[in-house]
């Protein structure tokens, strides 16, 4: 392994590599139905006091350039070139925060920056914590682009040792997140209405760095996201998001790219992802606050992306009791590093749960995948995940299909399914797929309706 610095020099000095040839080779745009579109008009932070020296709190002047933007009818608040320390960033319906080139947004480090606590999500439950570094709750029509950088700031030292692990700066006696997990576990079991379910001061559940939280018309576009807290961007109960041409680079815990969380209509494309877990997971709720909320996440769209490191590629679950369907992922590609002398991503797709989370898995396709690198199983469904506070029933998986992938670094096996007797996973589609260097056979256990064309494994057809 690589020591963690050399590893963050060499995974940047790849991203951007790997990123540019693709706005010239993706051909056509998803649909942008929904995408907002804003009003010529510009509020530059600098109008209300800001200045960018990185050191100078400008929590204030954003604030003021947000509420003048909106009040005006909407527009762009502008950050310019320059460091710009602040607090977090509540946005407002019609407002986009543009970011310049040349420009760096360095978050405060302070937890007691995020408070008062907002609504929000952690891992699948509902619950009032520390405020995302952007966030917005109930807006319309909001935007996050630019070709600038959003920096949390986070590291061993500020919110990764709250994760509890040595790995991240935690040593024995530091606080970290494990009692506080416990009792919002506890209160989503036991139905705890949310207005009561406060952490935030004196608590260490680590905020999310973008999160829409029941917003509708969504744009993150152009911008380069560093060194989160938590997961990178999640929306929540939210329709009509597009996150395009977007940079995510961190090494941190729970490191999530992009995490679509009970959204509908939700568009991520040309996205570049160098995280320590998954890529892009679509959830939809956790254990019995995921069946009390009780809202899918569907019609999700994602291509032309590429995934430098972490867990999956494309991730569904764990978090997923109020059901996903109809994600279409295409085009996408898993480069092989030579500079790391470590493992790249660990699936293409991975459908994950637990023994009895409920909910439901329909309508998964994923095609046109490029993978070089080592992955440890490409395909792989399991009902084996860890976790969870009840329930007495399997997810229900459904209409999984992968087409034409190319593996050609190791795995250990190329396909792994395994579902319980009781639960089989209902319609396997596996065309042109070509593992070429796997330790193992493909497991195939408890399905129904499986399909295999041209399928081969070590130059041997299945």
């Amino acid at each position: 392994m690589t020591d963690p610095a050399r590893r963050r020099l060499l995974r940047l000095g790849v991203l951007t590599a790997a990123a540019v040839p693709l706005a010239s080779t993706t051909g056509a745009a998803a649909d942008d139905r929904g995408r907002p579109h804003f009003p010529d008009a510009w509020f530059p932070v600098t109008d209300h006091g800001a200045v960018g020296d990185g050191t100078t709190d400008c929590t204030a002047a954003v604030r003021a350039a947000v509420r003048a933007c909106h009040t005006a009818g909407g527009g762009h608040v502008l950050v310019p070139p320059g460091r710009w320390a602040t607090g977090p960033i509540h946005l407002l319906s019609g407002v986009d925060l543009h970011v310049a080139e040349g420009a760096t947004v360095l978050f405060s480090t302070d937890p007691a920056a995020y408070l008062p606590v907002v609504r929000t999500r952690w891992q699948g439950i509902e619950v009032y914590n520390y405020s995302p570094m952007v966030y917005a709750h109930g807006q319309h029509g909001i935007g996050v682009t630019g070709r600038g950088v959003l920096d949390a700031q986070a590291d061993d030292t500020h919110w990764w040792p709250w994760k509890g692990s040595g790995k991240y700066g935690w040593k024995p006696g530091m606080p970290n997140e494990f009692a506080d997990w416990a009792t919002l576990e506890q209160w989503g079991a036991q139905g705890v209405p949310v207005r009561d379910r406060v952490l935030g001061a004196g608590h260490f559940l680590r905020p999310s760095f973008v999160q829409p939280h029941s917003c509708e018309n969504v744009l993150i576009e152009g911008v380069t996201l560093r060194n989160s807290a938590f997961w990178n961007i999640h929306p929540v109960l939210s329709r009509n998001v597009t996150v395009r041409d977007v940079r995510v680079e961190c090494e941190g815990p729970n490191s999530d790219g992009c995490d679509p969380d009970s959204c509908e209509n939700v568009t991520i494309e040309r996205v570049t992802f160098a995280v320590h877990d998954d890529c892009i997971a679509v959830k939809s709720g956790r254990d019995e606050d995921g069946w009390r909320v009780g809202v899918p996440s569907r019609h999700i769209r994602i291509q032309d992306c590429v995934h430098l490191s972490g867990g999956a590629a494309v991730a569904i679950g764990s978090e997923m009791s109020g059901g996903v369907s109809d994600v279409v992922a295409r085009r996408l590609r898993l480069p092989l590093d030579p500079g790391l002398d470590e493992a790249s991503v660990a699936s293409v797709l991975n459908v994950k749960s637990t023994p009895a989370r409920g909910g439901y898995v329909r309508d998964v396709r994923v095609t046109d995948v490029d993978a070089p690198a080592w992955t440890y199983v490409p395909f792989e469904v399991t009902f084996q995940y860890a976790g969870g506070t009840g329930g007495d029933r399997p997810a229900e998986v459904s209409g999984l299909t992968a087409e034409r992938w190319s593996v050609r670094g190791h795995c250990e096996y190329p396909v792994r399914v395994r579902a319980p007797a009781d639960a089989p996973v209902d319609g396997v589609r596996l065309d042109r797929l070509t593992s070429a260097d796997a330790a193992q056979d493909m497991l195939l256990q408890s399905v129904t309706d499986l399909s295999l064309r041209h399928v081969t494994v070590n130059g041997r057809a299945q």
